[in-house]
């Protein structure tokens, strides 16, 4: 069966297409490569460059190459940024779902993967998030994925045949292949590995939170781990096996910042003190989930040790050398 992973040329997206080659689909991927690479998509897989807000475009390419899933992940996907450029957030996270939806009723594609987030939780009030957890996103963008898991659930109501599933994860670091790294200007991991390699001196946003040792607390999880399960969920709709609506990817645990930048002189053999700098407005002191239903039905867990995230994402990329 043929899959069309939106955003397939972008760092998590290119993990996913080749997970799902993996499993023995045959991926095809769409992406306007504003974020994204074309070099991160593997040879011989289809590249059709376009936007998915644009309906005729992805119709098309859901015809042209007989596709029979979908796995959503593109997106405008910054939730800082999308406070200043809300209209441009929801034209591309919630315009562009009902064009891939609209898309694929035509079509007759039955399976969906939708790539969701951590963000619609907002700041949570406990310990450990679980998929029953109350939302409240703060920021466009976390609404923006509330809403795409709506549209979902809603057009699976009006059309029983819809098989899908929407996966809400976290921090997603670490590299799977030396050629596919992380390019976001926004992600802990990129910013320290930039400022390192720069001989410069990473930064820490507050350590002064209600937490072990006053810094941020998040679930950090392996972008391999990650693209594994997206290609087990595809695999299990496609299959016709029925999966719950939502689920969390996480790690049970959750390591602070601080924990992140001993990693990172653990691996790297740097000697360095992080620049303490004040708190962010909007950053929540913990947010940590609880992923058992993925490790039920998804083949979920953590798989590569927080020295093995940071080992893969400074071994990728290309100053890595």
């Amino acid at each position: 069966m043929r899959w069309l992973v939106t955003g397939g040329a972008g760092y998590i997206g290119a993990h996913v297409v080749r997970a799902l080659a993996g499993r023995g689909f045959e991926p095809v991927v769409i992406d306007d490569l504003s974020s994204g690479h074309a070099e991160f998509v593997p040879e011989g897989v289809p590249l059709v460059v376009g936007d998915v807000v644009d309906q005729d475009l992805v119709e098309r390419t859901l015809r042209d190459w007989s596709v029979g899933g979908v796995v959503h992940l593109a997106g405008f996907k910054y939730a800082g940024v999308s406070v200043a450029r809300p209209l441009h957030t929801y034209t591309q996270n919630v315009t562009g779902m009902v064009s891939l939806l609209a898309a694929a009723q035509a079509v007759g594609v039955d399976n969906f993967v939708f790539s969701s987030s951590a963000s619609v939780y907002g700041t949570p009030k406990v310990e450990l998030v679980t998929e029953e957890t109350a939302t409240g996103p703060e920021s466009p963008y976390g609404e923006t994925k509330l809403i795409g898991e709506w549209l979902l659930r809603d057009q699976a109501r009006a059309r029983p045949s819809l098989r899908q599933v929407a996966l809400r994860y976290f921090n997603v670091v670490g590299s799977g292949a030396p050629e596919i790294y992380d390019t976001s200007p926004h992600n802990l991991f990129p910013l320290v590995i930039e400022r390192l390699r720069a001989q410069g001196t990473p930064q820490i946003n507050g350590d002064d939170y209600p937490t072990p040792d006053g810094t941020c607390v998040r679930d950090y999880v392996h972008v391999q781990d990650l693209a594994h399960s997206h290609a087990v969920a595809a695999a299990a709709l496609a299959a016709g096996q029925a999966l719950r609506p939502v689920y969390n990817l996480g790690s049970g645990l959750g390591l602070s910042v601080r924990q992140i930048m001993d990693a990172f002189a653990r691996v790297t053999g740097l000697d360095f003190e992080p620049v303490i700098k004040p708190r962010r407005p909007g950053d929540p002191a913990r947010i940590v989930a609880a992923a058992d239903l993925a490790a039920a039905d998804l083949d979920w867990r953590m798989r590569h040790s927080i020295d093995q995230m940071v080992a893969s994402a400074w071994q990728a990329g290309p100053a890595a050398a």
